[in-house]
Order: C-alpha cells, then sequence, then structure tokens
C-alpha cells in the first residue's frame, strides 16, 4: 500500500475524528429519547397543534353515580427514536410524607378500577405526541365526594403518574379525628383520619398543661398534607422545652373547612429516670448492708460467754438419777 501524503493523512484523521465525536452524540440521543418523553393531560380543544399541552397540570372529572366521564392523555417523544410507552389506571393517595403516590396494579378499588384506556400501550415516533383516549364510568355505588386517581404511565425503567381528580356529586360530608395522642422524647405523636367523603386540609393547635399551669400553647394552623377521604396518618409535632419532672397534659384540636373538627389529649408522667435510678440503687445497697450488719449481731454470743457444750449421755443419766432420789 502506498504511503499517505500529508494532505490524505489528515482527511483520514479528519474522517476518524469526526466518527469518535459522533458515536457518543448518537448514543446520547438514543438514551434521551428513552426518557425524556412526557405523559400529561391534552389540550382541550381537538384541533390543538402538536406541542401544546393545553397546560392542564392533572384532569379533572365531575359527575353523578353512574355517569361515563372522558377525556384524553397526552404521550409526546421529542427523541430522535420511537417510544413505547405502557399505560394503566390506578387509586391514589397521600403518602404519610405528604406525597402523591399510587397503588400497585392489582390494588385498585376506586378511579383505578373505574378507569379504561382505549390502550395499554401506545408506541410514539420520533418529535410526535399521541393522544390516548379513557373513560371513568361511576358506579351509582359510588360514595359522594373525592376520589384521587392517576394514570400510570411507563417506559424504559421511568415511571410517570398523572393525577386524575374525580369528584362524585352528592352531599359532601366532613368528617375528621385526631386519635393516639402519645409523648416520646421531645416529640408529640398523633393521628389523622378522615372520616368523610371531602378531601380535607387540616388545621392543628397544640396545647399542654403540668401540674403547676401551661407548659405550651401553639395557634391553629394549617397542616402540609391534604387528607383524603377514608385516610389515616400518623404526625409528630415537635416539642423541644419539655419538662424534666411533672404530669402532663397534651391536648390537641384539628379543624377543617365544611365543619370537621376533633379533640383529643394524651397524658404522660415525666421523671428523670437516670438520678431516680441511682437513687434506689444506692437506698438498695444501704438497706442490704444494714440488714447484713444485723444478721451478724444477732448471731454473735453475750461478751464473756465461752462457748456452750451440751451434755454427755452419762452426764444425761447422773442428773436423772440424782432427780430420781
Amino acid at each position: 500500500m502506498p504511503p499517505l501524503t500529508g494532505h490524505a493523512a489528515r482527511a483520514v484523521l479528519t474522517v476518524l475524528l469526526c466518527a469518535f465525536a459522533m458515536t457518543p452524540a448518537a448514543a446520547a440521543d438514543r438514551a434521551d429519547s428513552a426518557t425524556d418523553w412526557t405523559a400529561r393531560p391534552a389540550a382541550s380543544g381537538l384541533g390543538t397543534r402538536t406541542g401544546d399541552d393545553g397546560g392542564r397540570p392533572y384532569f379533572y372529572l365531575e359527575g353523578v353515580p353512574g355517569s361515563v366521564l372522558q377525556d384524553r392523555l397526552a404521550v409526546t417523544n421529542p427523541g430522535r427514536t420511537p417510544v413505547t410507552v405502557r399505560l394503566r389506571g390506578a387509586d391514589a393517595y397521600d403518602a404519610e410524607d405528604g406525597e402523591f403516590a399510587v397503588r400497585g396494579s392489582k390494588g385498585s378499588t376506586g378511579t383505578g378500577a373505574w378507569l379504561r384506556l382505549a390502550a395499554d400501550q401506545v408506541t410514539v415516533p420520533a418529535r410526535t405526541r399521541a393522544e390516548v383516549p379513557f373513560s371513568v364510568t361511576v358506579p351509582t355505588s359510588a360514595p359522594p365526594g373525592g376520589h384521587p386517581g392517576a394514570i400510570v404511565a411507563e417506559s424504559a425503567g421511568r415511571s410517570v403518574g398523572v393525577r386524575v381528580h374525580l369528584r362524585v356529586g352528592g352531599p359532601t360530608l366532613a368528617a375528621l379525628t385526631v386519635e393516639d395522642v402519645t409523648v416520646s422524647g421531645r416529640t408529640i405523636h398523633y393521628t389523622l383520619v378522615n372520616r368523610g367523603n371531602a378531601a380535607l386540609a387540616p388545621r392543628l393547635a397544640v396545647g399542654a398543661d403540668g401540674v403547676f399551669g401551661t407548659l405550651l400553647r401553639r395557634e391553629a394552623r394549617t397542616l402540609p398534607v391534604e387528607l383524603l377521604p377514608g385516610q389515616r396518618v400518623k404526625l409528630t409535632e415537635p416539642w423541644r422545652d419539655v419538662p424534666a419532672l411533672d404530669s402532663v397534659t397534651v391536648r390537641l384540636r384539628v379543624t377543617a373547612a365544611g365543619g370537621a373538627n376533633s379533640e383529643a389529649t394524651g397524658s404522660v408522667v415525666l421523671v428523670p429516670w437516670a438520678p431516680v435510678t441511682g437513687g434506689v440503687l444506692l437506698f438498695l445497697a444501704a438497706a442490704g448492708a444494714y440488714a447484713y450488719r444485723l444478721r451478724r449481731g444477732q448471731r454473735r454470743p453475750p461478751d464473756g460467754a465461752g462457748p456452750v457444750s451440751r451434755p454427755t449421755s452419762d452426764e444425761r443419766h447422773l442428773v436423772k438419777a440424782g432427780a430420781d432420789r
């Protein structure tokens, strides 16, 4: 093979550098196409342009028991290769930390079970948006109030939940209880339960009284949690200035829109266990030492008394003979 001239060598080197530079970019494009897809409510109009999502952050559906409600989900693929996205309906709820969460594929009994998608999966070509119709059939026995749900979209190890706020018409009942009030360390523990059919934003007021008066007073404030119908959530309230020695009654009062309110108390006896335990151990040690000295004093013979000897059998015989005479 003849040696390359300087011009030819530079041309070959340029081609190789371009090939190496384009390979990572192509890999990045493939990775982006697999993870950059989006799922959100479709635009409200049927004649919208590609890329126009209508700006809705979630679905809002409202109807009476027995009605069928419809809407559309938009799945957008901005990448350079097609993407296949799996779809399913699910019940939604707020986790104990207040985060939005959805039920598993077989754990839905509400909105997730009432929701039907036109397709369980959709393949979206590159730089394209696909719209998937769905319907929610509200059972005739559905209680009025809020029924949160979601449409879950999954692809390439990524999962997206699109909220579905379903409201069933009828009388609304706001009912809320606070339960299980306890004090542990510097923390007040309690449980809130939504016993109505409407989502609630609870407000909490805290008070604590001891033997000698008020220890804690906190005015009502809105908690950073949305309590869904039937939901039970365990919460805590910090209390840094807990007394070391006292008998305390903690009182919690919760309220919410619609006239929901509840009050509960919890009692605790606060004792500085380290000093008390040390004092008890010292008392037991002193009592044990005193009892030991007392037992030794009872066993010691009187001063000047020698050892007591028992009479032999012959001596007992002589004593008996003298008594007979």
